[in-house]
């Protein structure tokens, strides 16, 4: 008997809640009564998370979150696993739904330029365009876009900084580049395209619905995707159709273990890998 696929659905919104925490205990008592685990981010600026259960379970959560204040607008990426990969079930308060550390970074108020999945290859393939990965650099090494530029950040918080401070490098002087960032789902990327538009960067780009919506949509003989891209689940990396990729996960730090690296003699299962060795 064929075991019935886990729905996976990964979300995150922008909109004001006047009153976050209100929303968090009916949030989580609907997911524990649908059998749904994972981790859902609440904050004044919106909701973020992944979470994973039956199809049917999602479909009521999803449900509930498009109907709360200022989410009818919800966009959600689904995919499947095997098996449950998240242990349990959280709705965490939180200040800000995607952690910059930047006051006054407002996505609701400017954003940069979406780029949908089908046109991205043009932009970054475009030698005057700069290409930014915008996530840590433990996600960096499973995969990540040619030509990309990998920030080596170990938290998004430090992205801010890492922008001031490689800004001229960056730029150059005259005519500014296009600059083109991206990452897993697209939340980081709301918040690091506003960012440099408030920094005065004219031309920012930002892949609409992230590395996962490229991998989806674009087939893997066009792509100019090289890798896989790291989840935060018990799947660890995801490839091309949203296929389960090779990556394990390091039992000691947590970094994505790829198959070269598995059969290194400083990989022992479940103790430690080369990157922490």
């Amino acid at each position: 008997m064929n075991t019935p696929m886990i729905t996976v659905a990964a979300l995150y919104h922008f909109t004001p809640f006047a009153e976050p925490a209100s929303l968090r205990e009916p949030l989580l008592a609907l997911c524990e009564e649908q059998g749904i685990k994972g981790t859902l981010l609440l904050a004044g600026e919106g909701i973020n998370g992944t979470i994973a259960g039956s199809a049917r379970g999602i479909a009521a959560v999803i449900d509930h979150i498009r109907a709360l204040p200022g989410c009818a607008g919800l966009e959600v990426k689904y995919s499947h696993a095997a098996a449950m990969p998240f242990g349990r079930m959280k709705v965490r308060m939180k200040r800000e739904i995607v952690t910059m550390g930047v006051p006054g970074v407002d996505p609701l108020s400017i954003v940069g330029t979406y780029v949908e999945p089908q046109d991205w290859n043009a932009l970054i393939a475009d030698p005057e365009t700069i290409v930014i990965d915008t996530r840590n650099h433990y996600e960096v090494v499973a995969g990540t876009f040619q030509r990309a530029i990998d920030p080596h950040t170990r938290s998004f918080r430090e992205f801010p900084d890492w922008f001031r401070s490689q800004r001229d490098q960056l730029l150059g002087e005259g005519k500014q580049p296009k600059v083109a960032m991206f990452c897993t789902g697209g939340i980081r990327c709301e918040k690091s395209t506003a960012f440099l538009k408030s920094e005065g960067v004219e031309q920012v780009y930002h892949l609409k619905g992230g590395i996962l919506n490229y991998l989806e949509k674009v087939p893997a003989q066009q792509s100019l995707w090289e890798g896989e891209c790291f989840v935060f689940d018990e799947r660890v990396t995801l490839g091309h159709g949203l296929a389960l990729g090779s990556h394990v996960s390091c039992a000691a730090c947590g970094a994505p273990v790829g198959e070269a690296e598995q059969a290194s003699p400083l990989y022992i299962a479940g103790e430690t890998c080369p990157a922490c060795a």
